[in-house]
């Protein structure tokens, strides 16, 4: 599940309802943007950063052998 939420820039919270969200995710705020991102069952979520600002944000996953 990928998901994007706006942010208010007047507010000074942010509400996620959490019924709507996976088991087990992220939510990354960069640039009053929120992206929620399902985490994988095995494997690894990386955020690359660049001048401060989320420039990528990559899945990587894997299986158990």
């Amino acid at each position: 599940m990928n998901r994007d939420i706006s942010i208010n820039p007047n507010a000074l919270m942010l509400n996620i309802g959490i019924i709507d969200l996976p088991k087990n995710c992220v939510v990354v705020i960069s640039e009053g943007i929120a992206k929620v991102r399902e985490l994988p069952e095995h494997g690894e979520y990386k955020v690359v950063t660049h001048q401060g600002k989320v420039k990528r944000m990559r899945r990587e996953e894997g299986e158990e052998f």
